[in-house]
């Protein structure tokens, strides 16, 4: 265990945002679920910039790889398209 006042302070600081970034995580995956799910075009195209930005920030924080946020963002964006 940590022996230093900073280094738990780390820990409590650490989990916090580790807590913080499996939310956001868990409801971009929702998000992109749901997207995918949908039937009607016109409501995916209104849902479709919604869930780009959700993964663009999961890519910025690093919570996500650019490259991953980069296919997804494909792989909606063609199904969205070909409807």
């Amino acid at each position: 265990m940590a022996n230093h006042k900073s280094a738990l302070k780390r820990v409590r600081s650490n989990e916090a945002k580790r807590l913080r970034n499996k939310y956001q995580h868990k409801t971009t995956r929702n998000a992109v679920r749901n997207l995918r799910a949908l039937e009607d075009k016109k409501e995916a195209e209104e849902k479709l910039p919604g869930v780009i930005g959700m993964l663009d920030k999961l890519a910025k924080r690093n919570i996500i790889h650019k490259n991953k946020a980069a296919n997804l963002k494909s792989q909606l964006t063609k199904k969205v398209a070909a409807m």
